[in-house]
């Protein structure tokens, strides 16, 4: 699955952008489940749009000694949902898709990247894992909208894969093949402003 994470890609329901936060004083920045969104979107081959999220997670950026940053993202599959949709929910949780019983997890770890990404926007590089399979990908973070990225205002990164890169290849007559996710997220607060 190569995340060619594209902001031009489809406003998807928000996998929070872990990717890009502000310079944080600890060394360690934990998401704001508040304001953090984790998703995805997938169409069918019928122009319908089924919204998928990640309700539990794991999410947080790290201070390297370097001055760069660098992201880790821990989605829990036997949570996701797809809204409104019970029966593609449990597709999504199934053998067919992310398979949770097997692979619990779908995780981003982010290359080191300089806190100027969240400002400026850009490319993010970092390695993608669904079902054991990890590959590199490369996520799009949208310009800054605010003085502080990640804390006043959400950092959001998109891209999409190929569901045949991570063996996710059922259901291709009614599902499309391509997963867009959205990454829409915030941290907590530590500077105490």
């Amino acid at each position: 699955m190569n995340l060619r994470f594209g902001s031009r890609l489809l406003g998807l329901c928000g996998l929070g952008l872990l990717c890009a936060f502000p310079q944080v004083s600890a060394s360690e920045a934990q998401f704001d489940p508040a304001h953090t969104r984790l998703g995805f979107e997938l169409r069918t081959r019928w122009g319908q749009k089924l919204e998928g999220v990640f309700p539990r997670y794991e999410g947080e950026v790290r201070a390297l000694p370097d001055g760069s940053q660098q992201v880790l993202l821990r989605m829990f599959t036997s949570d996701v949902e797809i809204v409104g949709h019970p029966r593609y929910t449990e597709w999504a949780r199934s053998e067919k898709f992310f398979e949770s019983d097997r692979y619990p997890l779908v995780m981003f770890v982010s290359k080191p990247y300089d806190g100027e990404l969240l400002r400026q926007g850009g490319p993010l590089h970092g390695n993608l894992m669904i079902r054991g399979i990890s590959r590199p990908e490369t996520l799009t973070v949208e310009p800054s909208t605010c003085a502080r990225p990640a804390v006043d205002c959400d950092v959001v990164a998109t891209g999409a894969v190929r569901r045949s890169d991570y063996d996710m290849d059922d259901w291709k007559l009614a599902v499309n093949e391509r997963v867009v996710f959205v990454l829409r997220a915030r941290v907590r607060d530590g500077s105490g402003q």
